[in-house]
Order: C-alpha cells, then structure tokens, then sequence
C-alpha cells in the first residue's frame, strides 16, 4: 500500500480509552467501515498481503474477522470460512481454549470448512496479544488446511503478538 493511503486509514482509526476494560486502549475499526473508500482501501491492502498466492479459503475470525474476512475471499474468489465463538455454529465442530488480554474464550470450525491441503488466509482486524489467532491457526491444521498467511488489519507490536503465531506468515496494514 502506498505511504499515502496508510496514512488515510491510520487517522480514521478512533481511540477508545478504557474500552472493554479500565486500562484497555481500544482501537475502533468502525469509522474505516463506515467509509466506503477506506474500507475499500484497507480490503485491497489485506488482499495484497497474498498477492501472486493461491488462496483456496479465507478465514474469518468471530467478529470483526468475518467483515474483512468475507470481502477478502471475494475479491480473491476463495471460499470464505467462519471461525466463531464456542455454540454459535450449527453444525459439527472442531473446538480450541485460548487467553486474551481480558479473559478465557473457546472457539469452533466446522469439520468440513477446510478441505485437507487446502491453503488458508486467515483475516482478522486486530494482532494483540496472539490468542486469538494462535487457537485459529491450531484449528485449521487440526481440519487439515495449510495456513499460508495471517493477515491483520492492525498489530499492537508492544504485546508481542507475532511470538504467539510461530513461524506462520505475518502481514499487517497498520501498526501501533
């Protein structure tokens, strides 16, 4: 992405101090997706991530994943995959225990989202502590995708996320 359009997405980023928690520094995503050129903007620059790669499947991580993630694999022509908190899926599932920075979750895919070797991006908005997307990368492989990217609309690098996800692939838009 060019210097230009980074700067444009990084200021419609709105700070929300204590947010979900006293000492939680939130960083709300909403006026990006509200404007129909940044989301645009920050959609093309995920997608880029991967740019020249076959992409098979996208994976979208339960909730702000699922936007990103969805219009990713359109723009990609992948299938796009739900990974979704523990009880929200109909259907037969794998499920994996993961921390975050302010409590204990579950999430599940579907045994049969991703086919064996398929190969997988895995799309969420936010790198923090690693969590998250570490329980993500663990269901994939259990299902049997290939992983051949993680890309996030932004990463705080101060809580060292990235040490969570191993050798995988890191791409990120934006920085804090």
């Amino acid at each position: 992405m060019q210097s230009e359009e980074l700067q444009r997405l990084s200021a419609a980023i709105r700070d929300v101090p204590d947010f979900p928690e006293p000492g939680i520094l939130f960083k709300d995503i909403t006026p990006v997706l509200g404007d129909g050129e940044l989301f645009a903007m920050a959609v093309r620059g995920l997608a880029e991530t991967v740019h020249g790669t076959i992409v098979d499947k996208v994976v979208g991580i339960d909730a702000r994943g699922f936007i990103f993630g969805a219009a990713v694999a359109n723009l990609l022509g992948a299938g796009f995959v739900p990974i979704r908190k523990k009880g929200k899926l109909p259907w037969a599932t794998e499920i994996e225990s993961y921390s975050l920075e302010y409590g204990e979750a579950e999430i599940e895919i579907h045994k049969d989202a991703v086919l064996k070797d398929e190969k997988v991006l895995v799309i969420d908005d936010l790198l923090a502590t690693g969590g998250t997307a570490a329980a993500a990368l663990k269901l994939i492989s259990s299902i049997g995708g290939k992983v051949i990217a993680v890309s996030f609309f932004i990463e705080l690098t101060f809580l060292n996320g990235r040490e969570r996800l191993g050798a995988n692939r890191v791409e990120t838009i934006l920085s804090y």
